[in-house]
């Protein structure tokens, strides 16, 4: 059976993540497993020394002090972590969903679901961690570090869920984009939904033979699909057919670029998350 590790964080976006977690697995038979990581500056008990010049049975009391209070803060952190799994696991299970793990780890994010991911098929991943969720404008810290390492296909669930009837693929002819379209062509969650394949450059006849070849590749699984060559820049043009045709879930290839030559000449994958207000699903 397939399986989707959802990220919680007990953010607003938490909610959010289940509730994707759920139809995903609903239309595709997945089990969900949630996963919950606590960093290691949560977890430490080991006291900081703050003692200064103290004299000697001064500095004693307080760094006991302060290592009770430390403990304290580790063990609070785990009990949040586990409550914040419980009251998600509680919350796909309303949903009519059986088939549903919780996990609580400690340690780096992203080396956590690096591991992890080898026995799953997909990542679900809030766009805003529960640091930012005020920060309209900023995507969460890990959100592109996890999108980078990730093996497996990147789900990022937007601020609140709503019924996808149709998906737009943003096909470029890369090879990230050629895995979204052949993960498409396969997979049950996109099966009964309206198809969307969108080219963003000039009509020329090498973008005119890309996508006809997606075309064909779509159809072959039996979809009815809608597809042309838009001239603009990319986040622009994907934006606005996002908006203006009622799209449900952005389905695109990832960072085809490095970090440093993104931050020269920016990312059309940080700007469509960033600007989206609908999931997007991410092939590295």
């Amino acid at each position: 059976m397939a399986k989707l590790i959802a990220l919680v964080d007990g953010s607003i976006y938490s909610k959010s993540v289940c509730d994707h977690a759920a139809w995903i697995a609903q239309r595709t038979g997945a089990e969900i497993e949630l996963l919950h990581v606590l960093g290691r500056r949560e977890t430490d008990s080991t006291p900081q020394n703050l003692s200064g010049n103290l004299t000697l049975g001064a500095r004693t009391a307080l760094l006991e002090e302060l290592a009770t209070l430390d403990e304290q803060r580790a063990r609070l952190a785990q009990q949040r972590g586990r409550a914040i799994l419980d009251d998600a696991k509680a919350a796909i299970k309303a949903q009519g969903l059986r088939d549903v793990a919780t996990k609580l780890r400690i340690g780096d994010i992203v080396e956590t679901v690096a591991e992890l991911e080898a026995g799953a098929d997909m990542v679900i991943v809030g766009k805003r961690g529960e640091a930012a969720d005020f920060a309209k404008g900023h995507l969460g810290s890990n959100l592109e570090r996890i999108v980078r390492s990730s093996k497996k296909p990147v789900f990022v669930a937007s601020r609140a869920f709503a019924p996808v009837e149709r998906f737009l693929i943003a096909y470029d002819g890369g090879v990230s984009s050629m895995k979204a379209l052949d993960h498409v062509a396969r997979s049950l969650l996109f099966q009964g939904l309206k198809c969307r394949l969108l080219t963003v450059g000039n009509e020329t006849a090498e973008n005119t033979k890309r996508l006809d070849d997606a075309r064909r590749v779509l159809e072959g699984a039996g979809y009815a699909v809608d597809a042309d060559i838009v001239p603009g820049q990319a986040d622009a043009v994907i934006a606005q057919a996002v908006e203006n045709e009622r799209i449900g879930l952005l389905v695109m290839g990832a960072y085809g670029h490095s970090r440093i030559r993104s931050l020269v000449i920016g990312s059309t994958t940080t700007e469509m998350v960033r600007s989206c207000r609908i999931p997007v699903m991410l092939f590295r």
